[in-house]
């Protein structure tokens, strides 16, 4: 059996987008406008959380009949969350004090359903996933970080590009690491009596 529900993904993140897609989900991209450093949590996992919903919720406002995916993700290092760089020193740094540690990747992830211009229901997960990192050389976090990829994701890392090799393992759902978390979509599409694979394109 297939739906068809429009897919929305309000967010501008390649990786989110080519996870969908990989999964067989062919999901239209509308960006939210939200200033994200205007919501603040005293938890990551709450602020993840927060931070997803808002920016499904912006994106919902503009649809009609639709399924809005919303998320954010920020890493947990020493109780701190950590998004983004400020510049390549700050990527330089992070990478300095993470070698050879861990830390909770946190993805907040939210669906909501749209009917008619209205939000008939709304669904708000956070998944965490514990990655463990190697120690790289000096060598190596300066090679990385001239490449620029750090600096344009959450936590200074990808675990689907560049910065694999420098993941020793992770401890809970890799694709929440790289950006949505696959199996919390299936069970949010559950609860409004959608199975994922009504969704697939191919």
């Amino acid at each position: 059996m297939t739906s068809d529900r429009r897919l929305v993904l309000a967010s501008a993140s390649p990786a989110r987008l080519a996870l969908l897609r990989q999964a067989g989900l062919a999901p239209e991209v509308v960006v939210s406008t939200i200033d994200e450093s205007s919501v603040r949590a005293p938890r990551v996992a709450e602020q993840v959380a927060l931070l997803a919903a808002a920016k499904a919720a912006d994106v919902a406002k503009r649809e009609d009949d639709a399924l809005v995916i919303g998320a954010d993700s920020l890493l947990e290092f020493r109780g701190r969350p950590l998004g983004k760089p400020v510049d390549a020193s700050d990527a330089r740094d992070r990478w300095r004090r993470m070698g050879g540690r861990s830390g909770v990747l946190h993805t907040g992830q939210a669906l909501f359903d749209v009917q008619d211009g209205t939000v008939v229901s709304r669904d708000v997960a956070v998944a965490s996933t514990v990655v463990h990192f190697v120690t790289p050389t000096p060598r190596e976090i300066e090679a990385y970080v001239a490449t620029g990829e750090p600096l344009v994701v959450a936590g200074a890392f990808t675990l689907d590009g560049l910065g694999a090799p420098f993941v020793r393992r992770v401890e809970g759902d890799p694709a929440a690491v790289i950006g949505l978390s696959l199996a919390v979509l299936r069970t949010q599409l559950a609860k409004r009596d959608l199975a994922i694979t009504d969704l697939w394109r191919r």
